[in-house]
């Protein structure tokens, strides 16, 4: 076994790489950002060392400062995590002929599931059953409309070397392939620096489900599925192990084939076989086809973990040292059902787009397990993944188990950033989830009931002002002589001030608002951030004290500026100032989270002002471009 491993990662997965080797043993070294030089996995850590500035490019995807800084610690393997370099055959290269062990696949392995295309011809020959699509090599844009034609409406476009739901659109009409086409190349690009793309029949009632397989190099295993069907654009939200309403033959048949799959490449590792299946009569041993392969290990192995007492990443370890599989097939099974919900600082109104901001307060269940790489007091960068955790459970049943992730998530407290964290509570709570009747387009079809931001009822309401009073904990707390003490309090929730009249009497304080009047509240209570965070049913109810005798208001804005939706990189420009737009025009593109967003003109107008380039980085609100005042109207 080794004694010093380097994690070429960071956040949640760098952490939880570190758990595993600490119980083996194992010493860890980190390496680390300009934007990380404080992150929980460089505290962790046994080593930590810099490998530069906080944009990927200059750090986690610096393949020789990797390698460079394993050498120096001494470190005799690199665990590359997922995302960044994991799936990078060069780098896998490079690890080795620095005499450095990657605990992972070969380059070799990587390479033949690195392009969508070839992996599929490769899935063919060895008897995996494969989606009808076109995979080939010619990209001229009439050859791919008539092979979609031939498949057959709907079909899908997908980047060849893609990942992650980037450079995938759904067309439905042969009129709207040509611009679906341009638009996933130009996020391909962007993405992959690869614009190629192959094109598959869409399948209507899809399922996402996956079999999780490990190879020592020789042979291999698989450790049942999981089903990552709940996604939102492509991204898997909550998953589970094993699939709802799993037939034991068609188990089989998809374990059976992630093993062929992982053979045909002389597979080492942990890896993930991705299987679309077409679930409208039901799940059939004849109805599931390979996607992909990850060659790497999963956001969502936990519940995999979960389901079979087996820890991946010690697998991982053991394999890379030298040893054999650690189980037979036939020693490995299935006990229980889990749930993995990921937390992400996003806000779910406004498109799921990614969200910043420094997380004031982060507190889970202890009776659940949080993978994180986020502390109270860390930001979440514009940098990178806004995930802040994954809260798995683990119960009996599947109705338990979904039960038991329902309560995780509302006893979860995030304040300091919006979260996706009601949105999850609601699909936990969602009847056709509960039923099992689940694929990868329930979320799109209940998207308006799933993503309502509820009001703050007046239990939340009187918890808010009566934190703003911010009362003395002693004994003559609201002792009067002859009548109740009143006071007024006010606290605003955005710009939306509410007041309350507090009555303080020798039974205790009570808040009369919105109509009724309420005894003090047991729900959760913090101030962090100079604000007050109440917690009610999952959601995060954030408030600021509001002095009663200060009325001023700020001004509206005037509605000029286009601003920035979220933290991002400003890709393009189109406009000038003095240039004339009407509405709906494209002033600019923003990439966050490699996915392009076009920012439109929200009226006629014409350009007062450019206020950032293509390349710039910007945060959320930021303004982008000016217009020039409407005129006012002379009549008025």
């Amino acid at each position: 076994m080794f004694q010093k491993i380097l994690i070429a990662n960071r956040g949640e997965i760098a952490c939880r790489i570190i758990a595993t080797a600490r119980r083996m043993g194992v010493a860890t070294v980190a390496v680390y950002s300009e934007a990380d030089a404080r992150a929980a996995h460089v505290a962790l850590a046994d080593e930590a060392l810099p490998i530069g500035g906080p944009a990927p490019r200059d750090s986690y995807l610096r393949g020789d400062a990797i390698i460079a800084a394993a050498r120096a610690s001494g470190a005799q393997a690199i665990h590359p995590g997922y995302g960044f370099l994991s799936e990078n055959p060069d780098f896998v290269d490079a690890v080795a002929a620095a005499g450095l062990v990657f605990i992972g696949p070969s380059g070799d392995a990587i390479r033949a599931m690195g392009l969508k295309d070839a992996a599929k011809r490769l899935m063919t020959e060895a008897g995996v059953p494969v989606v009808p699509g076109y995979h080939g090599a010619n990209q001229d844009p009439d050859h791919l409309a008539g092979a979609a034609d031939a498949i057959g409406y709907p079909v899908l476009i997908k980047a060849v070397a893609g990942g992650g739901g980037k450079g995938m659109r759904k067309v439905t009409r042969p009129e709207d392939f040509a611009a679906a086409l341009d638009s996933a190349r130009g996020e391909a690009a962007t993405a992959f620096g690869n614009d190629a793309v192959l094109i598959e029949k869409y399948v209507e009632k899809p399922r996402h489900i996956e079999v999780q397989v490990f190879g020592d190099g020789t042979d291999a295993v698989h450790l049942f599925e999981r089903d990552c069907s709940l996604q939102r654009r492509h991204q898997k939200v909550i998953e589970e192990a094993p699939a709802p309403d799993m037939p034991a033959e068609m188990r089989a048949a998809m374990g059976e084939a992630a093993v062929r799959a992982a053979r045909a490449i002389g597979y080492k590792g942990a890896g993930t076989i991705e299987f679309i299946v077409d679930a409208s009569e039901g799940l059939r041993a004849d109805r599931f086809w390979f996607m992909e392969m990850n060659t790497r290990l999963q956001v969502e192995h936990p519940v995999t973990e979960a389901i079979t007492g087996v820890d991946l990443v010690e697998w991982q370890l053991r394999v890379a040292a030298g040893e054999a599989l650690p189980l037979r097939q036939d020693q490995l099974a299935i006990t229980g059902h889990a749930f993995e919900a990921r937390l992400y600082a996003e806000d779910v109104p406004a498109g799921f787009l990614p969200a910043t901001g420094r997380i004031s307060h982060l507190a889970f269940p202890a009776d659940v397990r949080a993978d994180t790489g986020v502390r109270a007091g860390d930001v979440i960068s514009p940098w990178y993944d806004p995930m802040i955790a994954k809260i798995i459970v683990h119960g009996p049943t599947r109705a338990v188990a979904l039960a038991q992730l329902a309560r995780a998530l509302e006893r979860t407290q995030v304040a300091g950033s919006v979260t996706n964290l009601a949105f999850l509570g609601a699909l936990a709570r969602h009847k056709g989830f509960a039923a099992g009747d689940v694929d990868t387009g329930l979320i799109e079809r209940d998207l308006a009931v799933l993503v309502a931001d509820p009001e703050p009822s007046a239990s939340v309401l009187a918890a808010a002002l009566l934190a703003s009073a911010d009362l003395p904990q002693a004994p003559l707390t609201g002792f009067t002589l002859w009548s109740p003490l009143v006071r007024t309090l006010e606290v605003a929730r955005g710009d939306v001030v509410t007041t309350g009249l507090l009555r303080l009497s020798p039974q205790g304080p009570e808040i009369e608002v919105a109509g009724q009047t309420l005894a003090a509240s047991r729900l959760p209570v913090i101030r962090a951030g100079g604000q007050i965070h109440v917690f009610d049913q999952g959601q995060c109810y954030s408030f600021t004290p509001h002095d009663p005798l200060d009325r001023a208001a700020s001004g509206a804005a005037a509605g000029n500026a286009t601003l920035s939706p979220m933290p991002g990189l400003v890709k393009a420009v189109f406009v000038t100032a003095g240039q004339a737009v009407a509405m709906g025009d494209r002033l600019a593109v923003l990439e966050a989270m490699k996915m392009e967003h076009v920012l439109t003109a929200a009226r006629d107008g014409v350009v007062a002002e450019v206020l950032v380039t293509a390349g710039a980085q910007v945060e959320a609100g930021a303004a982008l471009i000016l217009l020039e005042a409407p005129p006012v109207d002379a009549a008025a």
